[in-house]
């Protein structure tokens, strides 16, 4: 399952963006380090269910009426301050834990009401951009301490004369979530000596930097977007093209409404109808909410997990059926599943994502809205329901 985390200096609001995500309790409050041992839970992708090509809907819990929620992981950890990568706070802590990550969440006090150190000061006292650069040179630091520690390694094994530098690297940075391909693109693009003794610092940190870019790419949360300056919330579009802005105290207040059946609504939608009794006070803080959402949306949680899965990591949605006529499985379930894959990915990934053994037993695969065969090299795409046939069962 795509894993994604949750980045950020204390009391930006990770934990209400994680917890108004995968609507799990975990602790939430006004001080640092609230997020000690990581939360990890389940959020969702939305995306459109092929369901809506059908007569009714699939019926299945994860699609509210045309709307599928594909899961992913979510973790969120302790706060991160300058110096982490030296052990400062709870650092180590929490660059160990982004070691399995597929993107980072950044989640930043757009209002600037916090400084660098996450402690409360006037909105607007801070410039929220600086964070972006400490949170990129904290992790590009962490990446390079590791190369640093296992540079002894690759400069010994450089005296053999079938030495490869790529496979030398690829041993320990796949520990830290980078493929061989991540390797053999970066040294492409790196200038640097042919000898590894004759490796500087820099070197070494424009590879961290380069690979930390390829398999961390970082989605900005511009948070508390409901009282931040609109100048800041465009200071980080312009630094960072994947920026959304956030309301995760609206989202949570939208969810626990929904449980308590006072609203509708399905996250990621751009608005909401009130269907419960309320209080003036409650029906004042709901209308504040909208307001909010008609500015940038909606509340922007669900359309940063979105932009995550579906545009950094460049994902799409497959559907596997036993029965490409009705799109069911063997009990009857109407698309009972939904993978996400790489873009790029064929019917032998989407057999192997179901289950080894299918992937393996793979013969073909039917597209199950043409009602016909197509070839193992076919390029998936969004929404793509298919039959997998294979001989194993």
């Amino acid at each position: 399952m795509l894993s994604l985390a949750l980045a950020g200096k204390p009391n930006a609001g990770k934990s209400t963006f994680y917890t108004a995500a995968t609507m799990a309790d975990v602790d939430v409050a006004n001080y640092p380090f609230t997020t000690i041992d990581a939360n990890r839970g389940v959020s969702h992708a939305r995306t459109q269910c092929p369901c809506l090509d059908l007569d009714e809907r699939c019926g299945n819990d994860r699609c509210h009426d045309g709307k599928r929620y594909v899961p992913v992981k979510l973790l969120d950890v302790a706060g991160l301050v300058p110096g982490a990568h030296e052990g400062r706070g709870l650092g180590n802590q929490f660059l160990d834990e982004l070691t399995d990550a597929d993107a980072i969440l950044h989640v930043v006090d757009a209002s600037g009401a916090t400084d660098e150190e996450g402690e409360p000061v006037e909105i607007g006292e801070h410039d929220p951009v600086e964070d972006l650069d400490f949170i990129e040179e904290e992790m590009d630091l962490w990446l390079a301490s590791i190369i640093e520690r296992n540079w002894e390694t690759v400069e010994r094994r450089s005296r053999s004369p079938d030495f490869d530098i790529d496979e030398a690297l690829s041993e320990f940075l796949t520990g830290v979530g980078a493929t061989e391909l991540d390797v053999a693109r970066t040294l492409r693009e790196l200038e640097y000596p042919e000898d590894p003794l004759a490796w500087t610092d820099e070197h070494r940190e424009s590879l961290a930097s380069d690979i930390r870019a390829r398999t961390k790419p970082i989605i900005v949360i511009a948070n508390k977007a409901d009282v931040a300056p609109p100048e800041n919330i465009q200071a980080l579009k312009e630094r960072n093209e994947a920026t959304i802005p956030v309301t995760a105290d609206g989202e949570l207040a939208l969810r626990r409404a929904v449980e308590a059946d006072i609203v509708e609504y399905d996250p990621g939608d751009p608005d909401f109808e009130i269907t419960g009794d309320i209080s003036d006070d409650q029906e004042a803080g709901l209308e504040r909410i909208r307001d909010v959402m008609d500015d940038h949306g909606g509340t922007g949680v669900q359309k940063a997990l979105d932009t995550a899965v579906y545009e950094v990591l460049d994902q799409l949605t497959a559907y596997p059926v036993q029965d490409e006529t009705h799109w069911t499985d063997g009990q009857g379930n109407v698309l009972p599943d939904a993978h996400l894959l790489p873009d790029g990915s064929t019917p032998r990934d989407l057999a192997y994502a179901v289950h080894s053994d299918i992937g393996e037993g793979y013969l073909h695969a039917v597209d199950a809205r043409e009602k016909r065969r197509i070839s193992d090299d076919t390029e998936l795409d969004e929404g793509d329901v298919i039959k997998i046939v294979s001989t194993a069962k």
